[in-house]
């Protein structure tokens, strides 16, 4: 009977997406909502399972801090964040009895839970299916492979900053992927300039060029860059949908480039 819940809640799937990085304070949690919010732009349905036990920033992200997940016959119903049902959220955040209870948790606890965010979710039908994972390539990562490997994700989207630092991590993540069988998308280069609200010119504080370049060497696709905008920024503190209300920023084609990337089927296999 379980095993045939937890197929249930997973068949209507048609794409599931890792997005990674093996250091923190990149920007995944910006990368997979602003994927998310991309894609519904185009239409698809679209859901975001947050696995970031110990910093679940979606939810604020989106706007939706202050829902409940419900249950029902097949599981938890994820908090949906329009009315129209086009993105579904999981998160640890809604769990939790207050916003800023910190998740103390050994790793048996946090891996049982993200079993049970795969298998006992009602999804429902999603074109996509967003994973966002918290920083490294610790026990959650492993688990959270192997709880979706029957399921055959489409790959993990690499996120790092320019800096040497930032890129030496997501190598280490790389070699994550290699070693669990997990395809590379891959990379964004986060934080890929500042655009200054004035001018909007854009400035490499940190550098730039380094995912890139790292892309070149692993032998993956590259994916773009995407600039610090102060409007992007403003966009996930106050839960608004930077792809619909800010066209014109600097950070809007790298995240558009991004998305079309995935939707026109032009990412081919890596073996």
């Amino acid at each position: 009977m379980e095993a045939a819940r937890e197929t249930g809640n997973l068949t209507g799937i048609r794409q599931i997406i890792l997005v990674l990085s093996g250091k923190g304070g990149v920007g995944k949690s910006t990368i997979s909502t602003e994927l998310a919010l991309a894609l519904r732009h185009w239409g698809k349905k679209v859901g975001i399972l947050d696995v970031d036990l110990c910093g679940p920033s979606i939810p604020r992200m989106l706007k939706v801090q202050d829902k409940a997940v419900h249950q029902c016959d097949n599981g938890w119903v994820p908090v949906f964040v329009d009315q129209e049902q086009t993105i579904s959220l999981m998160s640890v955040g809604f769990l939790l009895e207050k916003p800023d209870e910190a998740v103390v948790w050994r790793g048996p606890k946090k891996n049982a839970l993200i079993k049970q965010f795969v298998s006992d979710v009602a999804w429902g039908d999603l074109d996509y299916l967003i994973v966002d994972t918290p920083p490294g390539t610790s026990d959650e990562h492993i688990s959270t492979v192997e709880a979706l490997r029957p399921y055959k994700p489409l790959g993990a989207i690499l996120v790092t900053t320019p800096q040497a630092i930032s890129v030496g991590d997501v190598r280490r993540e790389l070699t994550f992927c290699k070693k669990t069988g997990l395809q590379v998308i891959g990379i964004v280069e986060n934080m890929s300039g500042f655009v200054c609200p004035h001018c909007s010119e854009c400035t490499n504080l940190f550098s730039k060029g380094g995912g890139e370049e790292l892309a070149k060497h692993a032998k993956v696709p590259f994916l773009g860059c995407v600039p610090l905008d102060p409007q992007l920024t403003k966009s996930l503190e106050e839960g608004h949908d930077f792809i619909q209300e800010f066209p014109k920023s600097p950070a809007f084609p790298a995240l558009i480039s991004i998305t079309q990337q995935i939707l026109n089927g032009t990412l081919t296999q890596i073996s």
